[in-house]
């Protein structure tokens, strides 16, 4: 299941390093698939392709199906930062069981592997930006978990694409809760005001923002309502999964 080629160019030196890294460790310490648990795989090429994938045919905000025109009637009103927003598959089954894995259990190689599906999302839709960055934890969760989940699907999708990372390049200003159980009007509010970017890696130029799961959008669109604010050109958003229903 790796990346030989992308579009038709060579994958980048780093990498393919990067790739070999986690090839070798898979050799000296078998993995299981994070959806099914078949031996010898950290994500199985069956869980793959049951992965349910994203409708190109509904907004992917509020998942209504999209008129003749391509833009929805809800865009107005809950997105007024983020140019464009790109997720692979829906939270469900197989990929929901391995970004819990992700997140919570520190399976860190499953990272390289779920990032091609982002590779792949990026090349489809010639997303040729200057900068890639992760949603940033705050401290608290940082510190609990110990690693920014996001960033391990964000950094092998930079190297893949040659794109600068710069992590650093937004910041968590203040802690939130849990957006689990919140409206749509409790998410933005919880989310408002909550990054800060830093202009000298973001002004003038086109970003893509990462993030691991979307659900209604409003933590994507307040970090790019940040990166705006700091002078970023163009910001798009690049998600693994999107939630199946929140409206």
């Amino acid at each position: 299941m790796g990346i030989r080629s992308l579009r038709g160019r060579m994958v980048p030196p780093l990498f393919r390093l990067y790739q070999a890294i986690w090839v070798a460790l898979d050799w000296l310490y078998p993995p299981q698939c994070a959806g099914c648990k078949e031996s010898g795989f950290r994500w199985c090429e069956e869980c793959q392709n049951n992965t349910p994938k994203v409708s190109k045919e509904h907004c992917i905000f509020c998942q209504s199906r999209l008129p003749k025109s391509g833009v929805c009637a809800c865009i107005e009103e809950r997105n007024q930062y983020l140019d464009k927003v790109f997720a692979w598959g829906l939270h469900t089954g197989p990929l929901r069981q391995a970004l819990h894995r992700l997140k919570y259990r520190r399976d860190l190689g499953l990272g390289e592997v779920l990032a091609r599906q982002l590779i792949l999302i990026a090349e489809e839709n010639t997303l040729h930006q200057d900068v890639i960055i992760p949603i940033p934890l705050g401290k608290r969760r940082r510190n609990e978990r110990g690693y920014n989940q996001t960033a391990l699907l964000a950094r092998p999708l930079a190297l893949a694409l040659n794109i600068s990372y710069r992590p650093g390049g937004l910041k968590r200003i203040r802690e939130t809760k849990s957006q689990v159980g919140l409206s749509v009007a409790q998410r933005r509010e919880n989310v408002r005001g909550a990054f800060e970017a830093v202009p000298k890696f973001i002004s003038g130029r086109r970003v893509l923002l990462v993030d691991d799961v979307m659900t209604t959008g409003a933590t994507l669109e307040s970090a790019a309502q940040a990166l705006k604010n700091a002078g970023a050109a163009d910001v798009q958003g690049l998600t693994l999964a999107k939630t199946v229903k929140f409206v």
